[in-house]
């Protein structure tokens, strides 16, 4: 019996050995040995046995067989108390874990593994979870603790002058030097790793340093070398059948054509990437090529293409990297209570709440309801208290004062207007705007619109003209709104990119009948001009030449996208022409039809609300005291609720004139409420209610719009909210 468990522990080492350089026949090897185990009924050696077929898997990928084979040896071992052998069993599961992404699994084992292995000094294992653990942190982007891990790691190598462990942390050390920019530094610990490689034989750990390499050129320009080592790298994996390995090669060679502008090879390299990884379940490779994917349609205006694999790397990445971390913060304090731990899960806790933050940011490119809905509620709820108090104070300031009530209501309004840009531009693209005609003037309208850019122009010593065709109508049917964006971003860039000179607004009648007029709109500047090549670029949403934009020049680089849609809604198209250092000129032609003047009602006297009552729902309490002080300057008494819930119960116990609601509020929110106080039996069943949201996607609500009297704007546009007051009076 003792020759046989000799024999099966001469198996397993040789196994061991032997994965190196062919994984194949430590496969055979572990497997007779674990056969002739189990004839024997050597529950040590089954365990041992067990615990290497686990760790063979995992290399090739085969992560189910891996983490059976692994728990069933450390069923083994939990039998027999062998401590070593359950860490064994559960770096071997770690590894799977972490190689499938779930980082917060893979840290809860490696550290139980770690504690066992530093109670027996067991240096080669304590190296081997520390490098495992390093790469958790760098995935989850905590590079200061991955750091620490790799270099303890190295120390705990050295301990034993474990070469091929030395060279293993270097590898994702040498990555991290480069990413920081101390090139000369990963360039010195890669080329150390390969020398160690190549030294004691380990072919799958020179593969891996040749990636590292191959990065390392590819930064540096060296982009025939950095090929040569992708594919001699993957030439290994490919032999080896390291998943891991082949779709981090594909994935990096693909940066490689792409950093080469070979964009047909990085595509096709991406997508075999992607196949690769998909089928492995290797999700952070996953997200890294729908990043690239998306940034190579991008750059050949592929926007259908772009805007997928966009959609696709942020939803990837908000669940590998913003899940995941807090699932590694939430198990840091179940794992230990060892001072460094706790020290490590307040790092994280501050990590996490960064990623929280990015991710929140990259989001603003996902064209989804849901963020159009917290957009515009969660910016323009503040806003309405700056431009309401704004407003209210602006009515009886010192004459000293006057200035700066104007500039806090312009830089406020122009604000507004810039989040107004990101969410008109999100309907625009998801086809949710339509046209509203109403009889305008078209002579002050212009004015209106000139005078609102003039201080803009003044400041610049710019002259702003405008000049109007004689033979135009007096008014006709147009959607004042729309057209005040499509004049006032031309307007806003002619401004921005003129130093000297002016700025011209034509109205031009080129045709016209009966009951219709043609007109073209052009605005006119003598600023920097744009190059004829950048021109089918224009109208690209976030797009502005590099070649004529300074910082100093800002905004959202959706001005003419917006334009562009809504002159199309208009059933037109926006023109340009333009030299440089001479000027341009953006025009379009839009068919109105006429119509009789109808001169704007004066708002009517405030007294008319004197003794009304409004119950005021709003959790907000800035806006609340805003909106109470407003309403008591008509004469209207206005009762607070902090949520719907308790709108509801104030709405059971007496009538009021007016409910105004805010949607977005806690406890209950304001479509609940209305629903409540709507249907059952309460004083103010046909009270008239009115939204007063910062979110534009209220209306769209169709289960509730009907519950709604109206659906009032934060900002508070005064003048709209003491009229619908008074029309249901």
């Amino acid at each position: 019996m003792n020759d046989i468990s000799h024999n099966i522990q001469t198996l397993l080492d040789e196994a061991y050995l032997t994965r190196v350089h062919d994984l194949n026949k430590s496969l055979q090897l572990a497997n007779k040995a674990l056969k002739i185990s189990r004839q024997i009924n050597d529950e040590q050696l089954i365990g041992r046995s067990l615990n290497l077929l686990s760790l063979f898997n995992m290399v090739r990928g085969q992560y189910k067989t891996s983490i059976k084979l692994g728990r069933e040896a450390t069923s083994y071992f939990e039998k027999l108390d062998d401590e070593k052998g359950i860490a064994d069993a559960k770096y071997n599961i770690a590894g799977v874990y972490y190689k499938t992404d779930n980082y917060h699994l893979g840290l809860v084992y490696l550290i139980d593994c770690l504690s066992i292995y530093k109670k027996y000094n067991d240096y080669q294992n304590q190296s081997r979870a520390l490098k495992s653990m390093g790469t958790i942190y760098e995935y989850i982007g905590d590079t200061k603790n991955a750091i620490r891990s790799y270099e303890d790691s190295i120390e705990a190598a050295k301990k034993i002058n474990a070469l091929n462990l030395i060279s293993n942390a270097y590898n994702p050390l040498s990555g991290i030097y480069l990413k920081s920019g101390k090139i000369k530094k990963a360039l010195n610990l890669i080329q150390k790793s390969i020398a160690l490689k190549t030294r004691s034989g380990d072919i799958r750990g020179l593969a891996f340093a040749l990636y590292g390499r191959g990065k390392i050129y590819t930064k540096t320009g060296q982009f025939k070398e950095a090929e040569q080592d992708f594919i001699q790298a993957l030439d290994i994996h490919t032999r080896e059948n390291e998943t891991l390995g082949i779709g981090m090669l594909l994935y990096k060679y693909a940066v490689l054509f792409y950093t080469m502008s070979r964009t047909k090879e990085a595509k096709q390299m991406l997508k075999r990437a992607l196949d690769h990884s998909v089928k492995y379940n290797n999700t952070f490779v996953i997200f890294k090529s729908n990043y690239l994917l998306y940034k190579l349609y991008k750059s050949e205006n592929d926007t259908v293409n772009s805007l997928k694999y966009l959609e696709r790397y942020l939803e990837q990445k908000e669940q590998v990297i913003n899940t995941q971390t807090l699932k590694v913060i939430e198990n840091y304090e179940l794992i230990t209570k060892m001072d460094a731990l706790e020290k490590d899960a307040r790092l994280q806790r501050e990590k996490a709440e960064i990623l929280e933050k990015k991710e929140i940011a990259e989001q603003t490119a996902k064209m989804k309801q849901d963020f159009l809905s917290t957009m515009s509620h969660e910016i323009r709820t503040p806003l309405n208290a700056v431009i309401t108090i704004a407003a209210l104070l602006s009515d009886r300031p010192e004459a000293t004062e006057t200035d700066l009530f104007d500039s806090l209501q312009f830089a406020s309004n122009n604000l507004l207007l810039i989040i107004n840009d990101i969410l008109d531009f999100t309907k625009l693209d998801a086809g949710k705007v339509q046209l509203e005609y109403r009889p305008c003037q078209l002579e002050p309208f212009i004015n209106q619109i000139i005078s609102m850019y003039k201080k803009m122009a003044d400041e610049k010593n710019i002259s702003l003209q405008v000049k109007l065709d004689r033979n135009i109508w007096e008014s006709y049917e147009l959607d004042e709104i729309k057209m005040m964006q499509i004049l006032g971003n031309l307007l806003s860039n002619a401004i921005k990119y003129t130093e000297q000179g002016s700025i011209k607004l034509e109205v031009v009648r080129t045709n016209y009948n009966e009951n219709f007029d043609t007109l073209r709109f052009a605005i006119s500047d003598t600023g920097v001009g744009i190059p004829q090549e950048y021109f089918d670029q224009l109208f690209d949403s976030f797009s502005q030449p590099k070649s004529i934009t300074t910082r100093k020049q800002g905004g959202s680089g959706l001005g003419l996208a917006i334009v562009k849609k809504l002159v199309e809604l208009h059933n037109s198209r926006v023109h340009v022409r333009s030299q440089i250092n001479k000027g341009s000129v953006f025009y379009f032609d839009l068919k109105l039809k006429k119509c009789l003047s109808v001169p704007k009602e004066p708002l009517q006297n405030l007294n008319q609300l004197q003794a009304t009552s409004v119950l005021l729902a709003e959790d907000n309490m800035i806006n609340a005291l805003v909106a109470r002080k407003l309403l008591s300057k008509w004469g209207i008494t206005a009762e607070h609720a902090k949520n719907g819930l308790e709108a509801v119960e104030m709405a059971m116990q007496k009538p009021y004139d007016f409910i105004l609601m805010d949607i977005h509020m806690p406890e209950m929110n304001g479509f609940d409420a209305t629903e409540q106080i709507r249907n059952q039996q309460n004083p103010n069943h046909n009270t008239p209610i009115f939204a007063l949201t910062a979110d534009i996607t209220a209306e769209q609500q169709d289960n509730y719009v009907n519950y709604f009297n109206g659906f009032l704007r934060k900002p508070i546009e005064i003048e709209k909210l003491h009229q619908a007051l008074l029309n249901v009076r």
